[in-house]
C-alpha cells in the first residue's frame, strides 16, 4: 500500500470507519474511470474538488454526475470561488489532484457535501492516489468530514 493510501486508511480508522480500500491497476482518476472500476453508477462517485473561497481552500464533495455551481458554493463558503491549482491542492490536502480523499488532509478544510450524494446507500471516494478508492455510506461521509450538506449542482 502506498504511503498516501496508508494515510487515508489510518485517518479512516481513527474516525472509526472500517472499510476496505481497493487499489486498481487502472486509473480511477476521473469519475467515469472510478465508476467503471467499481461497477457503480457515475452518481455514486465522490469527486473531491478543492476550490479557493477568497484565499481559503475549501473542499467540495460532489456527485460524479454533477458540475459545481460556483455561485452556490460561494454563497455557503463566503468568498469568491475559483478552482485551486495543483500546487494549492497538494499544499492544502497533502494529496495530488485525481487522488484527493475526503479525509486525512494536511490541514482541516471547510467541507461541503453535494446533497445529491445522499440518495445512494453507498458512494465511492478517492483514497489518496489516482487508482485507490473506498466505499462509504453518504451519511457517514458527511459525519466524518463534518461537511455542510448543500445543493452544489450546476443546472444542466
Amino acid at each position: 500500500m502506498k504511503a498516501s493510501v496508508q494515510r487515508v486508511a489510518d485517518a479512516l480508522e481513527q474516525l472509526g470507519i472500517n472499510v476496505e480500500i481497493t487499489e486498481f491497476a487502472e486509473s480511477t482518476r476521473t469519475a467515469e474511470e472510478a465508476a467503471a472500476a467499481v461497477n457503480s453508477t457515475l452518481g455514486q462517485i465522490v469527486k473531491s474538488l478543492v476550490f479557493l473561497a477568497g484565499e481559503q481552500p475549501v473542499l467540495a464533495l460532489v456527485s460524479g454526475t454533477n458540475r459545481v455551481d460556483t455561485e452556490k458554493l460561494a454563497a455557503v463558503a463566503g468568498g469568491t470561488i475559483k478552482r485551486a491549482n495543483a500546487d494549492i491542492v497538494r499544499e492544502a490536502t497533502g494529496f495530488s489532484i485525481g487522488g484527493v480523499p475526503p479525509v486525512g488532509h494536511t490541514t482541516p478544510l471547510p467541507t461541503y457535501l453535494d446533497r445529491d450524494l445522499l440518495q445512494y446507500q453507498v458512494v465511492w471516494a478517492a483514497a489518496g492516489t489516482p487508482n485507490a478508492v473506498f466505499p462509504i455510506a453518504p451519511d457517514e461521509l458527511q459525519r466524518i468530514t463534518n461537511a455542510t450538506v448543500v445543493d452544489l449542482a450546476a443546472a444542466s
